[in-house]
C-alpha cells in the first residue's frame, strides 16, 4: 500500500490512534515527535503481539490497521524531522546573513572614519541640503 492509500484507508475507516484515548489522523499532526514515537511504539508492541500468536502469515483486519496506523505515524515522523531540519538550516543561514551585514556596515564605518574632516564636513553639508 502507497502512502496517500493509508491516509485514505485510514480516513474511510476512521482509523484511531491510542493517545489519551483515542485520536484521529489528523490530530497526529499537532503532536510532538516523542508523543508519536510513543504511539508508534505502543502499535509497534500490538503487531508483535499478534503476530507472535499466530503460526500462519494470514492479515487479519486488525494486522491491516495496525500495518497503516504504524506507516502514518513514521511518515508523518519523518515530515516533521524534515520540517525541523529545514527550520534550522533557516535559522543558520539568517544568522550568517545577519553576521555578513554588520561586518558590511562596520567597514562602511571604518571607510567613513578615514574620511578627513573636510570631506566629512562636506558629506555633511550636502546632508543638509
Amino acid at each position: 500500500m502507497e502512502g496517500e492509500k493509508f491516509f485514505e484507508y485510514a480516513i474511510r475507516n476512521k482509523v484511531r490512534f491510542p493517545y489519551k484515548g483515542s485520536i484521529s489522523v489528523e490530530d497526529l499532526w499537532d503532536l510532538s515527535v516523542t508523543d508519536l514515537d510513543q504511539i508508534f511504539k505502543t502499535l509497534n508492541a500490538k503487531l508483535k503481539q499478534l503476530q507472535e500468536e499466530s503460526l500462519l502469515d494470514i492479515k487479519t483486519k486488525e494486522t491491516k490497521v495496525l500495518d497503516v496506523q504504524i506507516a502514518i505515524i513514521r511518515y508523518i515522523v519523518s515530515v516533521k524531522l524534515e520540517e525541523k531540519e529545514a527550520r534550522k538550516k533557516e535559522a543558520a543561514k539568517k544568522e550568517q546573513k545577519q553576521k555578513i551585514m554588520s561586518i558590511i556596515a562596520a567597514k562602511k564605518d571604518e571607510v567613513l572614519k578615514n574620511n578627513s574632516i573636510e570631506d566629512l564636513q562636506k558629506m555633511l553639508d550636502e546632508l543638509n541640503e
